[in-house]
């Protein structure tokens, strides 16, 4: 059983709390389950860019198993490049990559700490299973238009990334590395091996394309049968996701906590329930205080987070369409 959530960017307070996580855990082995925490490695340069610092990271944040009752394991290999590829003819991609690991799994819990996104709009469950459970060479398709770019100022020439481009699409110009656009498979594995971040994304993809990406990895994931238990949880919900290495003020007061087998129900229902809260002033959110006013468009207003809502139910992945079950504690 793998319980996918966000460890949380150094520098964040916000992610979903190690208590809750261990809960839930207990809860899988009473019913016999044998449970492990994962999350895959970023393509940015960050403290969750290898398997070795990211455990570090889950660690200092409380996720270890003394903690939670759970390993932790990262999906997708030490350098996340260890993929299973997974045929979904879609719009943007035929085949999406997947961490390797999720061929092993039987079922799948996603914990999602609902938030904003600077690129999305909304970061819900749908962002937490595609973008989450791809491999750096997903996640870099996902972001731009595939090929990195060198910055040539801190390039050294060391020739690292010539050594583990698999495309052998990186050459060498006056010492300094130059990538061939039309040999770059995308594989993103020099980003990975680069020993002084001279190799970078290019952060051009638009939000709406991003989105819908974002949809079909997750449609991947879906795609296999396996059954899986979305968890929503509406606390502490900041304008940016835990990707980044702060946490900024809560917009809304604390909600609870959703459940649901579909992903684009679950982030519909939660972005209606934020939305009719009252914004709590001295925070970021300026406008659109009163409830049933749009928080997350307040924020980020250029960004029209229906496009992943509205893809996602398109082909097939859930349905916006709800019935809200309240239970009390």
């Amino acid at each position: 059983m793998a319980i996918k959530l966000h460890f949380g960017e150094m520098g964040t307070t916000a992610y979903i709390h190690p208590s809750y996580v261990a809960f839930i855990v207990g809860q899988v082995k009473s019913r016999k389950g044998l449970p492990f925490l994962t999350d895959t490695n970023v393509i940015y340069r960050s403290a969750r860019g290898n398997s070795v610092d990211h455990l570090h990271t889950a660690f200092a944040h409380g996720f270890s198993p003394l903690v939670t009752g759970a390993p932790v394991i990262i999906s997708g290999g030490l350098k996340g490049q260890t993929s299973t590829e997974v045929k979904i003819g879609g719009k943007h991609f035929q085949t999406v990559k997947l961490a390797s690991e999720i061929d092993d799994v039987d079922k799948l819990i996603c914990l999602t700490h609902f938030t904003g996104h600077l690129a999305t709009g909304i970061g819900g469950a749908i962002k937490n299973l595609g973008m989450g459970l791809s491999t750096k060479a997903g996640k870099l398709a996902m972001h731009s238009t595939v090929i990195p770019i060198m910055n040539h100022k801190k390039c050294t020439g060391c020739k690292t990334c010539m050594e583990h481009c698999p495309a052998d699409a990186i050459g060498m110009k006056e010492k300094i590395a130059v990538i061939d656009a039309v040999l770059c498979i995308g594989c993103a594995e020099c980003i990975a091996v680069c020993p002084t971040g001279a190799v970078d994304i290019q952060w051009n993809e638009s939000s709406q394309n991003l989105q819908e990406k974002i949809c079909e990895y997750a449609y991947g994931v879906v795609k296999r049968k396996q059954p899986i238990l979305f968890l929503a949880f509406l606390m502490n919900i900041t304008p940016g996701c835990d990707c980044m290495g702060f946490s900024d003020s809560h917009i809304v007061p604390d909600i609870g906590v959703m459940a649901s087998h579909d992903p684009v129900a679950i982030d519909q229902a939660s972005v209606d329930l934020v939305n009719k809260q009252q914004g709590l002033p001295g925070t970021k959110l300026k406008n659109n205080l009163k409830q049933g006013e749009d928080k997350l468009r307040a924020i980020y207003p250029t960004i029209d987070w229906t496009v992943q809502l509205r893809y996602g139910e398109e082909i097939g992945l859930g349905s916006r369409d709800y019935d809200l079950v309240f239970v009390d504690s």
